[in-house]
């Protein structure tokens, strides 16, 4: 299979290490389209917000600041591309919210995504390149085209787990999108 067009904006300021993982990202996201046989035009709003996801992953501080002051009120830095990126992307035209949201919240979850976002947030933490539990996540990359939502449910647990472990707080967006996957109960 051909790699896909991945519609990076001509604002991007991503290395090229970030660059291959969204590349890797587009790869495994376009496989998945496949697999579920999402419409053309779905599979392109996810490849957008692939493209746009970590887009300003690599600016300058002072950019972040500027394009998401509080960093969607979360206080946290390393979380401000998402938020950053969403608001540079809508100010320079794209106007699907579902895909400003999925970019705007694909480190932390968000209960009211849409598709785009859901796989978003899979592929971002499903990236073939990551160095940690390569075997597991392979098995969970498989388990998306089957069951998607059992995948989004496993990803988001590890996820949050993660932040409990670093000693962080679970951020309210973060919550609402574990108690909307059913994990809560």
């Amino acid at each position: 299979m051909a790699s896909p067009a991945i519609p990076f904006p001509p604002w991007a300021q991503i290395s090229d290490v970030r660059r291959a993982h969204v590349e890797r990202v587009a790869e495994l996201i376009a496989e998945w389209a496949g697999a579920l046989a999402v419409s053309d035009r779905e599979r392109q709003r996810w490849l957008t917000a692939v493209g746009l996801h970590d887009a300003l992953k690599d600016a300058a501080d002072e950019l972040l600041r500027e394009l998401a002051p509080d960093a969607g009120g979360w206080g946290v830095d390393a979380l401000r591309h998402g938020p950053a990126a969403a608001e540079l992307a809508a100010r320079h035209g794209e106007i699907d919210q579902g895909v400003l949201d999925a970019v705007r919240y694909h480190s932390v979850g968000y209960a009211n995504w849409d598709a785009v976002g859901q796989m978003l947030y899979l592929a971002d933490y499903l990236d073939p390149g990551r160095g940690f539990k390569r075997e597991e996540l392979a098995r969970l990359r498989a388990r998306v085209p089957e069951d998607p939502r059992g995948a989004l449910r496993v990803v988001a647990h590890e996820r949050i787990a993660q932040v409990l472990a670093a000693g962080c707080r679970l951020l309210p967006e973060t919550v609402a999108f574990w108690n909307v996957l059913g994990c809560g109960d």
